[in-house]
């Protein structure tokens, strides 16, 4: 069995959940509009070109979900899904997931984006495992605090690594999707790495490199 492992956003996705999470905040008027959106597309571009603060994107991102009940956010989050993550879908990343399910692989998502987002994302794409970073949550309310290593760059590595040895798997066959240049830290400690409509970095590094770069649009 080998470990197919994908990213999420610009990957699997046609766009960015994260992101998108953030703009139906603002379409649902749950957020200040202007401030917000602000904010979320700055924090975007500097993710695009690798110099996002982790923690204080995630602090930005999760301090939203305290207000609600995890009925009330499971309601949004079924809205979300419908409305901006159903027209992300790819036909081509289906038919790749599918291609890797047929051969008997491991499927996991490993992505920065929180797991409130992400994992009803992943249960809609049929992957086995998500690796993403945590929020906190107390008696079943999200505090708006991150929890634990970010699922970022290094930290891909270092949560996969420990996933690895509380499985008892290894890397050996196993394969990276991604677009982005944050990613090229997993994508070098996977037996085969393939950049997926990837950012100019990585797309210069993986041509240098020899590895396959390919398109899911």
């Amino acid at each position: 069995m080998a470990l197919a492992i994908f990213d999420l956003d610009n990957t699997l996705l046609g766009g960015d959940s994260d992101h998108a999470w953030g703009e139906f905040l603002v379409s649902e008027g749950i957020v200040d509009s202007r401030e917000f959106q602000q904010q979320n597309d700055e924090f975007y571009r500097q993710y695009q070109h690798g110099g996002l603060d982790i923690q204080a994107y995630l602090s930005f991102a999760l301090t939203p979900l305290s207000r609600f009940s995890s009925a009330e956010l499971s309601k949004l989050h079924q809205s979300f899904m419908s409305k901006y993550i159903t027209p992300l879908r790819l036909p081509m990343a289906d038919a790749l997931i599918k291609q890797h399910h047929e051969a008997g692989d491991f499927l996991m998502i490993i992505t920065a984006t929180n797991s409130f987002v992400t994992a009803p994302i992943a249960a809609a794409l049929g992957i086995d495992t998500l690796l993403a970073s945590d929020a906190e949550i107390i008696d079943g309310r999200y505090t708006g605090k991150p929890s634990g290593t970010p699922c970022f760059q290094d930290g891909k590595v270092q949560r996969l690594k420990e996933w690895l040895a509380a499985n008892k798997q290894s890397l050996d066959g196993s394969y990276f999707y991604s677009d982005s240049h944050n990613d090229l830290p997993l994508l070098k400690i996977v037996d085969k790495p393939c950049a997926v409509d990837p950012d100019e970095k990585l797309r210069q590094y993986a041509e240098t490199a020899g590895w396959p770069v390919i398109s899911l649009r």
